[in-house]
């Protein structure tokens, strides 16, 4: 595949300005919804195929997701891509001032394999509502779910506007090497590190979606049923394989025997088993290999069985451990939720804020003082009070990371902000300008300065 030469394609055509045009925009962002409803069991079937996702967790966490992006856009773009007036200075009277949202080119789109839609689509859903042509490269670990975005792209946009490259990290090796004007990458750290140096030499500017390990933080005013309910929901879902998961918890230690059965109790509840349709895969041997040795068996409170046929890891509650363990060296990225716990609340905000900072954190608690201080005093990407994940189903909450887990953040007038330039422009009037700023320069021309600041 000659990235080169798409590149130049896309290029050539964004400076034909047609993506500039609002309608341009909302027929290629319907086209899309069309092409997506059209192919939906295509893309039920790749995904399942990849790690075992059934058709509901598909809609719900992937499809839905990218759908409602495209509404977003399609309601608000004329809002959105409206030039902004601004109140002039009066130094600059007469005049006026605008903000103009520029798309910023020819971008690259870098997904994400846990979520291989909603991380691929989703963003570059964003660029098209901005103006940009886009090369969207998916992680080629979901490899069907990469293939069928592929063909429902490639098939049905001309490569000038939207391309899908298939391929592993030889292909994105390449593409990297390219002048983009925007990289948009979900994933680890690690690879992050990587991305970030290559678009650096080319100063190209980058949101990084990353992860880290995020807290779910439960105190003794907390509705521990509540808590316990939502938190295995969403440590659980898609198999723990989620950026914005609980990574572990930190229970006030008074309510940590209560908060473990109940945590139990709803394990045995939601039935987690190798075919059930709410539970998937692990998504290939090496992640599974890496998820067991995890599990130190000594501080197993529930679960810990595994199948490797079937790349089964049974939701798994890890008790009496301390920040010394290996499991609390690395963000999870699994069905393995570890419990920690503390004496003191502020103390446990502080052992939050010691270390990375995270992409999401929770807090479970009934307090009011108890919220004020979980905002103020931890940094971290995006969260919740009393429950968990769902912070991302409201497009109108900017989504991203902060520190280590991320720079920059999407979805819906964010995402928009994100592929754009907002490009500021003053304009003035040829007449009733006094001649303060203009040699010769004297004192009372100063005072005059000074006065106006």
């Amino acid at each position: 595949m000659n990235f080169q030469e798409i590149w130049s394609a896309q290029k050539e055509f964004f400076n034909s300005q047609k993506t500039k045009n609002i309608n341009f925009r909302k027929r290629q962002l319907k086209t899309l919804k069309e092409v997506i409803l059209k192919n939906e069991n295509l893309l039920y079937e790749a995904i399942y195929n990849d790690f075992g996702k059934s058709r509901f967790d598909t809609f719900t966490t992937e499809i839905s997701f990218v759908l409602n992006d495209i509404d977003y856009y399609l309601k608000n773009l004329n809002s959105l891509a409206k030039p902004k007036r601004v109140s002039t200075n009066l130094a600059n009277l007469p005049g006026s001032s605008k903000i103009y949202a520029e798309p910023l080119g020819n971008t690259l789109v870098i997904g994400a394999w846990n979520y291989p839609y909603q991380l691929s689509l989703s963003p570059m859903v964003a660029a098209m509502a901005a103006g940009n042509t886009c090369i969207l490269k998916p992680s080629e670990v979901a490899q069907n779910s990469m293939k069928a975005m592929a063909k429902i792209i490639n098939e049905n946009f001309p490569k000038e506007y939207l391309f899908v490259a298939e391929g592993g990290v030889e292909e994105i090796t390449e593409i990297l090497k390219l002048k983009f004007d925007k990289i948009f990458f979900t994933g680890s750290p690690k690879v992050g590190k990587i991305v970030y140096e290559a678009a650096a030499k080319n100063l190209t500017p980058v949101t990084l979606e990353l992860g880290g390990k995020s807290p779910a933080i439960v105190t003794s005013s907390a509705n521990l049923k509540v808590a316990a309910k939502r938190i295995v929901w969403g440590k659980f879902l898609n198999a723990g394989q989620t950026c914005v998961a609980p990574d572990y918890i930190l229970v006030d230690e008074k309510m940590k025997d209560s908060l473990i059965d109940l945590l139990k109790s709803y394990l045995k509840k939601f039935n987690y088993l190798p075919d059930s349709e709410h539970y998937t895969k692990i998504i290939n041997q090496k992640n599974f290999n890496r998820l067991v040795q995890m599990i130190t068996p000594e501080k197993v409170f529930f679960g810990g069985n595994h199948d490797s046929e079937k790349r089964f890891i049974e939701p798994t509650i890890l008790h009496n451990v301390n920040w010394n363990d290996a499991i609390m060296q690395e963000e999870i990225f699994g069905p393995i939720l570890p419990v920690l716990t503390f004496q003191n609340f502020n103390e446990a905000l502080q052992t939050v804020a010691d270390h990375e900072k995270p992409l999401s954190a929770y807090l479970f608690s009934g307090n009011a003082e108890e919220k004020k201080h979980f905002t103020e005093k931890i940094s971290f990407g995006g969260g919740c009070i009393n429950d968990v994940v769902m912070h991302l189903s409201n497009n109108r909450l900017p989504f991203g990371g902060v520190g280590n887990s991320g720079i920059g953040n999407y979805h819906g007038k964010a995402g928009f902000q994100t592929f754009s330039h907002q490009k500021s422009v003053l304009s003035r009037a040829n007449w009733g300008e006094p001649d303060f700023k203009y040699p010769p320069y004297s004192e009372k021309k100063l005072s005059w300065i000074k006065s106006l600041l």
